[in-house]
């Protein structure tokens, strides 16, 4: 009887668990699922399931868990899977997780193949369906005999269409501290038409591409910060054009960017008297003195926002010039606006959230001068503020995965991501199973 050990039972793994253990019945696996707040576990589990309140720094108690399962899945904090896969090396115990691979990961590659164990990282939305149906088309492409010149993928986590009802086209359906400090660190990178190009983060926002998805309408993209490194994970060292980015409904950059300039995303320094400041005062400590101009009036001034503008119904909608109290202590700009954000674009009773990835490739047939142009999009609804789509997209494929590893179908060892043949095929066909599937659109390029 293999046992499952899940770390973690946060909001993306609501279905993880449900999927897990209707295979747990028909394999007779033993799964226990752990976090910090055993209410929560409970929560998400069956009564099958063993639920204990766990604590990651218990050395003890994390040694214990990992030494008595055959398979761990990680969904703790991307920071904190190095302590838990220190302890899967100690047992020799396969490791997956949704997250990218970090530095300490990746030192772990000979130690974990010496040892026959498997760390698969990266096995979610985004990074993880991104890879797997980007070399699922790449690989076609290439297998064809074609020339691929361009590749382009956007992701975005939204709210649908029938719970859209804020002027910003937007609500929190992931990490909020992840979107308040999204773009920050170093410039954008990419490489376009064999010409390196970089966005520093205050032009970020300003820089966008429209794209248009059949049957969703229009969304902006902009620049991930670093599309360089996928370079050499997709194998696409002689593409002349490799772009990642993030996608918003239009106008959501052009008024986030007032936050931008202002200064409110900044997280590297504490306000003072962030107990009692209001979110006017707030907004007002970035600008200049004045005893009688108000705030408002100051901040359009300042940001040049003309009158007619629609940023001015987007930033008085999340009530920026309220006097209502931020109640936060020694917090920084980025965490008063989370704090915000957080009260304004929280998901409410009955609403669905959206995924949406949207591919583009161009690529020349051996003999034909003109190029082909093909788009690969996946839209994805949520059933309720619980079983999100993020919840759906991040835990299906992982769950699928961790699955293949207890039953032998990946007998991968070392440190992997979702880039091989193996893993992303049968993940993705049973994706489709419920109801995650990409639709290609292709067209030849006249001279565009």
């Amino acid at each position: 009887m293999k046992k499952l050990l899940i770390i973690g039972a946060g909001r993306s793994t609501s279905i993880l668990i449900r999927y897990l253990e209707e295979n747990a019945q028909k394999y007779g696996w033993e799964i226990t699922v752990g976090d910090h707040d055993l209410q929560t576990v409970k929560a998400r589990v069956l009564p099958a399931t063993r639920a204990v309140a766990f604590d990651v720094f218990n050395e003890q108690q994390l040694n214990e868990e990992v030494q008595g399962a055959d398979v761990v899945v990680s969904m703790v904090p991307a920071r904190f899977h190095p302590l838990v896969a220190l302890s899967c090396l100690k047992y020799s115990r396969s490791m997956l997780t949704a997250s990218y691979v970090s530095p300490e990961m990746a030192d772990m590659e000979a130690k974990a193949k010496s040892q026959g164990i498997l760390f698969l990282n990266e096995m979610g939305v985004d990074p993880g369906i991104d890879h797997m149906s980007a070399m699922r088309v790449i690989n076609r492409i290439r297998e064809a005999g074609h020339d691929l010149l361009c590749f382009e993928t956007f992701t975005g986590g939204l709210i649908a269409p029938e719970s859209d009802n804020n002027p910003w086209h937007y609500k929190i359906t992931w990490n909020p501290r992840n979107v308040v400090l999204a773009g920050q660190g170093d410039p954008a990178r990419f490489i376009q038409e064999g010409k390196f190009k970089y966005i520093p983060y205050h032009r970020l926002f300003r820089r966008t591409e429209l794209i248009d998805i059949e049957g969703y309408g229009k969304f902006e993209g902009y620049a991930n910060r670093d599309s360089l490194k996928y370079i050499e994970k997709y194998n696409l060292q002689d593409v002349p054009t490799v772009y990642r980015g993030t996608l918003r409904r239009p106008g959501f950059c052009r008024a986030w960017d007032v936050f931008v300039q202002l200064g409110a995303t900044d997280d590297s320094f504490t306000l003072q008297n962030t107990e009692e400041m209001t979110y006017k005062e707030f907004i007002n400590s970035f600008l200049y003195y004045s005893r009688e101009d108000p705030v408002k009036t100051k901040l359009y001034q300042y940001m040049h926002i003309d009158q007619d503008s629609d940023i001015r119904e987007k930033l008085e909608w999340l009530g920026i010039f309220d006097d209502t109290r931020i109640g936060l202590k020694n917090a920084t700009p980025a965490q008063i606006l989370e704090h915000i954000l957080c009260n304004k674009w929280a998901l409410e009773p009955g609403d669905k959230d959206m995924l949406v990835m949207w591919h583009k490739f161009i690529y020349r047939s051996k003999g034909w001068e003109k190029p082909t142009l093909l788009t690969s999009s996946l839209v994805v609804t949520g059933d309720d503020p619980v079983n999100t789509a993020m919840a759906k997209t991040v835990g299906l494929p992982l769950a699928i995965a961790t699955k293949m590893v207890l039953t032998g179908q990946i007998r991968l060892n070392g440190v992997h991501i979702p880039t091989i043949r193996e893993i992303y095929e049968p993940i993705l066909q049973e994706l489709e199973n419920y109801g995650i599937g990409f639709r290609e659109n292709s067209r030849e390029l006249n001279g565009e």
